[in-house]
């Protein structure tokens, strides 16, 4: 196997100076490096030596070259190195962060590939929306991760409820027969804005749109306020802090206490829970989010990764190629097995079954979205005006009002960056 997994900064310049342009000594005069940024704890090293071994017998004449990267200061990161003529030839970039990069001129459109070889229109909408830019897609979604319930179920039994809700309306009756007792019926703090969108998009609303021409914050329509109202009704059946988000304090920390019945996270959370709580491992369920209808989940936030090729790569056509082994069905499937994540397509979530948490969050992403596609979408959630309006509703203030200025907020930013 001749892949390396480098990290930093300084070995990613020694390694592209070693390489050349594309030549490493002992792979011959035809042989080829690919360089991939990855984002750190994305994929195991078991998936990377798999794939490399797989992908470089198959391309004899490549050798692939994985950086690490840190998420922290990675924005800035790219974008310096996109506006160079020397960038890597493969980048795993977050979902909702293609539009900025791409707003800047310097990546691939790859809509050929992603209808020619990759069946694109089946791919899920909160990976694809993201990654289209101006009717191009910049973007190829590689995996997806969003929120669902994670339930205690001793204390659904205690309750003497046997199933698990599949509407709005039912969740609302369980969660407040389970708000006593000394239980909490859902921790639920009052700023975690990504539960909210949910709640605004099965409404009909949006946080922002441009259907005028130009982007515009929307948390004053009508139908976005309906989302509100609900996140409010769910919220208050519980003890959750009004005037925090989910990490102050860590809600999995409160859950772990054992008097909690539901919050709303990632099944990845179940793990910190039990390390909290040895006492509830095995006591954990998940199911998705409800929505208005038994027969359609709540939508949710999807987050996760896409992957990008810069213009100025030495190898962008071997990095194409790369793109496309990863986003495939093949290596698609492996990496759901792997890392528990959501495939790119729904029809590619049977292979997660029997995992209850990745099953459920698989259920939801199929009505999965992305944040507003605006290339200044990241100086609105830097200042986030979302969440003091949630709190002021909360609190009792005027919904309106509250949304109206938070949205005149969110367009400010829309607009200046």
């Amino acid at each position: 196997m001749k892949n390396r997994i480098l990290a930093g900064a300084v070995v990613l310049v020694s390694s592209l100076a070693l390489s050349g342009c594309g030549f490493l000594p002992g792979l011959g005069a035809d042989s080829r490096t690919v360089t991939v940024w990855l984002m750190k704890n994305s994929v195991s090293q078991d998936f990377l030596d798999r794939f490399t071994e797989s992908y470089e017998k198959e391309h004899p004449s490549v050798e692939l070259e994985f950086v690490v990267q840190e998420w922290g200061g990675i924005g800035p990161k790219i974008m310096e190195v996109l506006k160079g003529d020397d960038a890597p030839d493969v980048i795993e970039v977050g979902n909702t962060q293609v539009a900025q990069y791409a707003e800047s001129g310097a990546l691939r459109n790859l809509t050929l590939e992603s209808m020619r070889d990759l069946g694109g229109e089946d791919w899920l909408p909160g990976l694809a929306d993201p990654g289209s830019v101006n009717g191009g897609q910049y973007g190829i979604p590689w995996y997806a991760a969003n929120r669902v319930v994670i339930y205690n179920k001793d204390l659904f039994e205690q309750a003497g409820i046997t199933k698990t809700p599949k509407t709005r309306k039912e969740w609302l009756e369980i969660s407040e027969k389970l708000n006593s007792e000394g239980r909490q019926g859902i921790y639920l703090a009052g700023q975690n804005w990504y539960v909210l969108s949910g709640f605004v998009w099965d409404e009909g609303g949006e946080l922002a749109d441009d259907s005028s021409g130009e982007w515009q914050g929307a948390l004053d329509s009508p139908e976005a306020l309906k989302g509100m109202e609900f996140y409010k009704e769910l919220q208050q059946l519980g003890d959750g802090p009004k005037d925090a988000d989910e990490v102050t304090p860590p809600q999995t920390d409160v859950f772990a206490e054992g008097n909690v019945a539901q919050i709303i996270s990632t099944p990845g959370d179940a793990a910190a829970i039990e390390k909290s709580n040895p006492e509830l491992k095995g006591k954990l369920g998940f199911f998705p989010i409800p929505g208005k209808r038994a027969d359609k989940p709540g939508a949710v936030f999807t987050g996760g990764s896409d992957l990008i090729v810069p213009e100025s790569s030495r190898e962008r056509g071997e990095g194409i190629e790369v793109v496309k082994a990863l986003a495939g069905e093949k290596w698609q499937k492996e990496l759901a097995r792997t890392m528990s994540y959501v495939p790119n397509k729904p029809a590619l979530a049977s292979v997660i079954e029997g995992q209850e948490g990745t099953a459920a969050m698989a259920e939801g992403a199929a009505q999965g979205r992305a944040t507003p596609n605006s290339p200044h979408w990241a100086a609105v959630e830097a200042v986030n005006p979302i969440k003091p309006y949630m709190t002021i509703v909360l609190e009792g203030g005027e919904p309106a009002k509250a949304a109206k200025e938070a949205s005149e907020r969110i367009t400010a930013k829309l607009i200046a960056g």
